[in-house]
């Protein structure tokens, strides 16, 4: 008998400024009702999911940006989305901006299950953009305002699920899924928020959805797991996002994908099987893997100084 589960990707449209936290928080209860309303275990949000995506501006006050940030966990911003989640019985994965007690800041991305208790905590590794304002119609300055994640790629098993969190840029590298595939992972839930122009690169502004879904549908291919890749939609104090939320099989097929730039909700029931069969006949990392015959160079050069 096949391991089946309903998953449920929570996109969500533009989080204004001047929008106020209790709008923001009722239109993530209604995600999560509706997820609940189909079955869902699990819904996942996007990236920095309560929040405007603050590094696309230059915020020189602290205390202006330390607004944007939640103390430890994410729960006291957005208290009736885990409050209602518990009553759903449904677990949630939220992405946002973490401040710790030693004032560290980081891009971070958690699980929590039915009863509201933390269980895996991920900090964003693949930060893009600059440390320093750019010449550019939008800025980012995710390493400006966080610190490169220090915990790793970590597993923990969720319902009978190992599950993997990522968030954003994380999903361009191979290291990510492979980091996680290694550990036994079944599921990655990731969030992003991913602008489609690219200031210092905008000859590959038409290739911005096509690289979103390469790069997870192979991350899922090439790892036997199923991943559900969540996005902050359409324009956002003046910054065009791009959607395509969806949720990606082992085969790399997607099974399910948001259609709109605004708060939808997409679900699938997946077989986690599915994963077994293609680690076994595919995939066999033990079987075919020989990591000892790469002759890797641990920190190849690109040739570009940057950042």
């Amino acid at each position: 008998m096949s391991r089946e589960l309903v998953v449920a990707a929570a996109q969500m449209g533009p989080v204004e400024r001047k929008e106020s936290v209790e709008s923001v928080a009722g239109r993530m209860v209604s995600l999560v009702e509706r997820a609940a309303s189909r079955g869902s275990q699990l819904v996942v949000f996007p990236e920095l999911a309560a929040v405007p995506f603050f590094p696309h501006w230059v915020i020189d006050d602290r205390q202006e940006l330390l607004a944007y940030y939640d103390l430890d966990e994410p729960v006291g911003r957005a208290p009736d989305v885990f409050r209602r989640a518990r009553e759903l019985g449904i677990a949630i994965v939220i992405g946002y901006a973490e401040r710790t007690e030693q004032n560290r800041l980081f891009n971070s991305n958690a699980l929590y299950d039915k009863s509201g208790e933390l269980i895996l905590k991920y900090r964003k590794v693949h930060l893009p953009g600059f440390g320093t304002p750019q010449e550019a119609e939008h800025q980012l300055l995710e390493k400006r305002y966080f610190e490169v994640g220090d915990l790793g790629f970590p597993v923990a098993e969720w319902s009978g699920t190992k599950v993997g969190l990522a968030i954003c840029n994380d999903r361009r590298w191979a290291e990510t899924y492979r980091a996680m595939a290694l550990q036994g992972a079944e599921i990655v839930c990731l969030g992003y928020n991913t602008p489609v122009h690219t200031p210092h690169l905008p000859e590959i502004d038409t290739l911005t959805n096509f690289h979103n879904h390469l790069a997870m549908q192979a991350g899922a291919y090439q790892n036997s797991m199923w991943v559900v890749g969540v996005a902050k939609a359409g324009v956002e104090e003046g910054v065009e996002q791009i959607g395509g939320s969806a949720i990606v099989a082992p085969s790399g097929e997607v099974v399910a994908q948001a259609t709109s730039q605004a708060d939808e909700l997409i679900s699938a029931e997946i077989d986690l099987d599915m994963v077994t069969r293609y680690r076994r006949d595919i995939f066999n990392f033990a079987h075919h893997r020989r990591p000892e015959h790469y002759g890797i160079i641990a920190q190849p050069s690109s040739g570009v100084v940057s950042e």
